[in-house]
């Protein structure tokens, strides 16, 4: 993985999604380049780069590289103490790392001031660990300054939204120096423009009903997704199959993407009592929490419900000449096993589970 050193003045944003798409001016995509060539060539234009963070860095990037003045963009990791994580790492939620996206601007274009405000107005910022449906300290809301002034303009905008009582709950975005970018993989750089992915037109922010942002431009193409299929915040439903095998072991792609279960009594968690969270191997996303863990004596881990109630979704499973209901995670969609009606109080249910699919964080002594 290529690791970026952040010089200067810089800002990340790791901006919720695709909420920003109202600021950049619509959801057609940018083709042009976003500097002159020649400009860059001959060293005539003085740069600076930024840091923020607040969810997924896909969508943002393409927004991002729609605002006038921006001159370059990557994504990344950063806010961590994991030296060269994989995404892979900071999807678990535990490296301390938020993805961000690096933002290269041009001062005379575009200032600090705006870049604050497009990132205060487009995502919210009252949610600690989460953007939509993405939840985990990766999403977290976040500006790293590179220096004091940064910080002087970012602790002024934060406070004085907090004051507007624009908001549903006190605005949590961190404000903490800026560290080591680390370079996502190269297939997520860029990764909508890439699919020819149109951006969702999500405009969450945080704010109460009455304050909430107008309608969408009149110029607006139709084609955004108005269900936010395509938002940054559902990108994992746009995995490919060999995003897929980058991602997962063997075992774990066979049970995760072809529906497959691991023979009883193999896996490592089927009698495993340690205290903590069981997350979807695949994605990171919490499913099950072990005070709901009990002997089924079936061999596989069994749970009586999960985390929250849509950590998982559920649908029929006809298979095999049998009739299941399936449990999914609701995040990536990724096969986990299925529930039955055999289970203890207080839910009677029994959510069987497939080791190789599950991930356990230890709890904190």
């Amino acid at each position: 993985m290529d690791v970026s050193s952040i010089f200067g003045k810089a800002v990340v944003f790791c901006v919720g999604a695709a909420a920003l798409m109202l600021a950049a001016g619509g959801c057609d995509s940018r083709s042009e380049p976003l500097a002159a060539a020649s400009d860059r060539k001959n060293n005539t234009m003085k740069t600076e780069k930024a840091t923020f963070a607040a969810g997924c860095f896909w969508g943002v990037e393409a927004v991002f590289r729609r605002l006038p003045g921006v001159v370059s963009t990557q994504v990344g990791y950063t806010g961590g103490t994991v030296p060269n994580p994989t995404y892979k790492q900071v999807c678990t939620g535990r490296t301390g790392h938020a993805e961000a996206v690096e933002v290269e601007y041009d001062p005379e274009k575009i200032t600090y001031q705006k870049l604050l405000e497009v990132f205060f107005d487009n995502h919210d910022p009252t949610t600690p660990d989460r953007q939509g449906p993405d939840v985990g300290s990766q999403y977290r809301s976040a500006v790293f300054f590179h220096n004091e002034r940064q910080r002087e303009l970012a602790e002024a905008e934060k406070n004085r939204r907090d004051r507007s009582g624009e908001y549903v709950g006190p605005i949590v975005t961190e404000i903490v120096p800026a560290g080591p970018f680390y370079r996502a993989e190269e297939y997520h750089q860029r990764y909508f423009e890439k699919k020819g992915i149109n951006w969702s037109c999500h405009t969450g922010n945080g704010k109460k009903p009455a304050q909430q942002r107008g309608a969408a431009p009149a110029t607006m193409p139709t084609t955004c997704a108005a269900d936010g299929a395509e938002c940054g915040t559902s990108h994992w439903r746009n995995l490919t199959d060999e995003e897929w095998r980058k991602r997962l072991t063997p075992e774990q792609y066979r049970i995760a993407r072809e529906a497959g279960t691991e023979r009883a009594f193999t896996g490592k968690y089927w009698n495993t009592k340690t205290p903590g969270i069981y997350r979807c191997a695949a994605c990171g996303q919490p499913l099950f929490s072990s005070e709901a863990k009990y002997d089924s004596g079936t061999g596989w881990p069994s749970f009586y419900q999960p985390v929250r109630p849509d950590a998982v979704s559920t649908r029929p499973d006809n298979s095999h000449g049998m009739v299941r209901t399936e449990v999914v995670c609701s995040r990536c969609g990724s096969h986990l096993g299925h529930v039955f009606n055999d289970g203890p109080p207080p839910t009677g249910l029994r959510y069987c589970m497939n080791s190789a699919v599950l991930e356990l964080e230890p709890r904190r002594p």
